[in-house]
């Protein structure tokens, strides 16, 4: 009888040993899942700064060219105080 004591106490031992590694194992995919979620948030303000600085590239290149018109209308004589 103490032999099947001691084997019921070893099935026990692994049972909580499994439930403790599947416990383990859902809280590890649960940080990789906000871990992704965190990336892919990181990647869309990435992507939304990309395309403001491409807007603010080109209205800086805009504003550029008007200022070389308005000097050239201007000759060069007139101050020009521009808003950036």
């Amino acid at each position: 009888m103490a032999a099947g004591a001691a084997c019921g106490e070893s099935v026990d031992q692994y049972r909580a040993e499994v439930e403790r590694l599947t416990a383990e194992l859902a809280e590890a995919n649960r940080e990789k899942i906000r871990a992704a979620e965190c990336g892919l948030v990181v990647l869309e303000e990435n992507q939304a700064l990309k395309l403001k600085y491409a807007d603010l590239e080109t209205e800086q290149e805009t504003l550029r060219k008007e200022l070389e018109q308005l000097q050239e209308v201007g000759g060069g004589g007139v101050a020009i105080q521009m808003r950036i």
